[in-house]
This record gives structure tokens, C-alpha cells and sequence, in this order.
């Protein structure tokens, strides 16, 4: 009874340092492919970029001398909205000045030369162009992007990294560059004040920290 009891603790032992061996094995290899792709490029050449309005922006509405068309509307789950003598419009995608274009387009069916002006009073965006930041930082969340927004701006707004992550790991998943993907140091610019290391976001990054082992 006594060996069998032990022939059998011994086998436990043996699959749980198996099992520990291949995580460390797949944790090795996942770390070593994050220093395999290049570093991310310190600027990200978005230079023309013009905000588009996403699910849950709100829109400010204006409709010159005609104050009782004039509003303040939610864009909805679907990406559209509605006002006023407006059928309903699909706005995500679409710049502020596009809506105000067709805004006026359909008011011009019951106003004589209606001029529209539509301002964006709070800002989420279409997920296509929010930044993601995945895995090991004090916030894990989705932000809206911002002209010129940096690495260092992203993890502001996360509340830096936890005790666990692996920073000098992480990469960034370009999905508007072909998903390509890029390796920056967090570790260094958090933790150390490396400036070089701060580098430009593009719309719809997608920032992944690791764990670390140790």
C-alpha cells in the first residue's frame, strides 16, 4: 500500500514538473519572439489626421437662425443619429464636417439654405481607431486617439504597469499597418526615465505587456 501510495505521488510530482517545464518553455519562446520583431518607430507619420465620430461620442448640433433645430444628440450603439426633421444618419466614420454637410442636405427638404455646424463635446471614437492596452498594466482599458499621442501619454492614462509585467517586453500590434508588430521598453521609460523609448501611437494600436516570470 505504502509503495503504491508513493508510486503515485511520485507520478503527481512528475506531471506537475512536466507541466511547470512546458510553461516555462512557452513563456521563453513567447518572450524571445518579442524581442524578435523591431523596435516601434519613434514617430508614426500621422500627420493629417482628422478626428472620426464613433459610438457613444455626443454631438453638438447647431442649425444657424433656427435655435429650435439646434441640439445636443448621443450617437447611438449603431453609430446613428437622430434630430430634428433629420431622418436617422449612420455619423460613425464620418467627420464633423461630413455630418454637418448632410444635416443640411435633408433640413434643406424644410429650410430654406440651412448652414449646420456640428461639434464633437465628447469623444470614444470608432473601435478601429481607439488605442487597446492589454495585459500587465495597473488599468487594462481602450482610449480614444489624439494627434501626436505617445507611448508615454498611453500608459499615463493606464496608470503605469503592475508589479508583475514584463515592460521592456511588450509590443505594439499595428492594425492600420498591416498588423505588424513592433517591440517597445516600457520597463526603461517608466521605470528609468528613458525618453528614447517614448515613441508615436497610430489609430487602432493595440499595446500588449506580458508577465514576467520573475
Amino acid at each position: 500500500m505504502k509503495s503504491l501510495t508513493w508510486s503515485t505521488a511520485h507520478a503527481s510530482m512528475r506531471r506537475g514538473l512536466l507541466l511547470l517545464g512546458a510553461t516555462l518553455l512557452l513563456t521563453g519562446c513567447a518572450s524571445l519572439s518579442s524581442r524578435d520583431v523591431p523596435p516601434a518607430p519613434a514617430t508614426a507619420g500621422v500627420s493629417d489626421y482628422s478626428y472620426v465620430i464613433g459610438a457613444g461620442d455626443s454631438l453638438n448640433i447647431m442649425v444657424w437662425r433656427n435655435p429650435e433645430l439646434s441640439m445636443s444628440v448621443p450617437v447611438r450603439p449603431d453609430g446613428k443619429i437622430a434630430a430634428p426633421l433629420v431622418d436617422e444618419i449612420l455619423v460613425q466614420g464620418m467627420t464633423s464636417v461630413q455630418v454637418a454637410r448632410e444635416v443640411e442636405k435633408q433640413l434643406s427638404k424644410y429650410v430654406r439654405d440651412p448652414v449646420v455646424t456640428v461639434i464633437v463635446t465628447s469623444f470614444v471614437g470608432p473601435y478601429s481607431e481607439q488605442i487597446r492596452v492589454v495585459g500587465e498594466a495597473a488599468r487594462p482599458q481602450f482610449l480614444p486617439f489624439k494627434q501626436k499621442m505617445t507611448l508615454l501619454d498611453v500608459m499615463i492614462a493606464v496608470g503605469g504597469l503592475t508589479d508583475f509585467a514584463a515592460g521592456n517586453d511588450a509590443t505594439i500590434l499595428r492594425t492600420g499597418d498591416g498588423n505588424k508588430q513592433y517591440s517597445v521598453r516600457l520597463k526603461d521609460l517608466i521605470k528609468r526615465g528613458d525618453v528614447s523609448a517614448n515613441v508615436e501611437m497610430r489609430p487602432g494600436d493595440i499595446l500588449i505587456i506580458p508577465q514576467s516570470l520573475f
